[in-house]
């Protein structure tokens, strides 16, 4: 399976308002961790490994390229 890097959320901009929402009044722990754990529970949802290793190389890839 390739990951799909084109644009595919319908309503982006509610996405966004929605994450930054939920990092409204918590500490940059807290953040950092609900980050992880918002992580791990799409990590559950994809559920194919091969998937996640690629989604996280090209995250990886991305950072060091900046």
């Amino acid at each position: 399976m390739s990951i799909n890097t084109a644009p595919n959320i319908t309503n982006h901009d509610l996405f966004y308002d929605w994450l930054i929402q939920c990092h409204h009044d918590l500490t940059n722990d807290q953040s950092q961790a609900m980050n992880a754990q918002l992580i791990l529970i799409l990590a559950n949802h994809i559920g194919d490994l091969a998937t996640l290793l690629e989604a996280m190389t090209l995250a990886r890839d991305g950072v060091r390229h900046r």
